[in-house]
């Protein structure tokens, strides 16, 4: 899709801040969001090194731009330099969206929102049921404590002993104390632990890099039979499209999904964060090009 419009003396900016930043497909996504909803912004990736953070978000008030994605390594250290956090980014504990409120830096997480949203394109209802997330990362933390707000029952996280690991359960002691969801934590050799969430569960969701990189032709923490129809299985890794784990899952006629479309929704709420417009649905089929 072909789409372009003239830089002003009014042009707004927004960005994104990471490091590498490169390899972000963020710009494509939001700038064809800008020209298609006729909104005089630009998107640009900015390779920013942690020593050049603190400067870096400061420039968001003085050159008074929109805001900015947040990407790795900087989603927690950003958030000394805010004015405030949204409930969601408070409890997740990271940052990957900031809003520029009239000069006020606001941190937001719309990983977890992503995630909840993409949902409803593969049809699966997780509200008021059983899910089981595999890892206890960033992207896996996000997750949990999104779908913890929005009303799912109970979360089975599966991980590694670790520093991940004791600090999803410090988070989930607080958040048991605060949200009507039951969070368990499974170290990963507890196999007959892993089968029993997978069988209760209605959705399997890879937040791990196994199946990615040099672990392509890896499946994370499961064995493989306990896959079900009944199971759907979502993937976040993008790319390869599809994974050991989502080709395993295709073989019993599970519904899956690989990333993209929590790659979409997220970037999409951080487009309506900034311009409160939504984001052009098609969009999503220009970024799979």
């Amino acid at each position: 899709m072909e789409t372009s419009f003239e830089i002003s003396g009014n042009t707004r900016l927004a960005g994104f801040f990471g490091h590498p930043a490169k390899h972000s497909i963020s710009p494509k996504m939001h700038n064809l969001a800008f020209a298609m909803c006729q909104i005089d912004a630009r998107y640009l990736a900015f390779d920013v090194l942690p020593e050049h953070l603190e400067t870096s978000v400061q420039a968001i008030r003085s050159l008074h731009l929109l805001g900015v994605n947040i990407s790795m390594p900087h989603k927690q250290h950003v958030i000394s330099y805010l004015d405030g956090l949204s409930e969601s980014a408070q409890l997740i504990g990271a940052v990957n969206t900031i809003v520029n409120d009239e000069g006020r830096l606001i941190g937001h997480n719309t990983d977890g929102i992503g995630f909840m949203r993409s949902l409803s394109e593969i049809k699966v209802d997780v509200l008021g049921k059983e899910i089981t997330v595999l890892g206890a990362g960033g992207a896996s933390t996000a997750i949990i404590c999104q779908a913890a707000l929005d009303g799912v029952k109970k979360i089975n996280v599966i991980s590694r002993l670790g520093n991940n690991f004791e600090k999803m359960t410090a988070k989930a002691q607080n958040m048991r104390q605060n949200l009507p969801c039951e969070i368990v934590m499974i170290e990963a050799s507890q196999q007959r632990l892993i089968k029993d969430a997978c069988q209760s569960s209605c959705l399997l969701v890879n937040a791990t890099n196994v199946g990615m990189g040099d672990l392509e032709h890896e499946i994370p923490f499961i064995d493989p039979q306990w896959l079900r129809k009944e199971l759907a299985v979502y993937d976040i890794i993008y790319h390869p499209a599809q994974t050991p784990l989502l080709k395993k899952a295709k073989e019993t006629g599970a519904v899956t999904a690989n990333g993209l479309g929590m790659l979409f929704h997220q970037g999409a709420a951080a487009f309506e964060l900034w311009t409160k417009q939504e984001m052009p649905a098609q969009i999503m089929n220009d970024i799979q090009k």
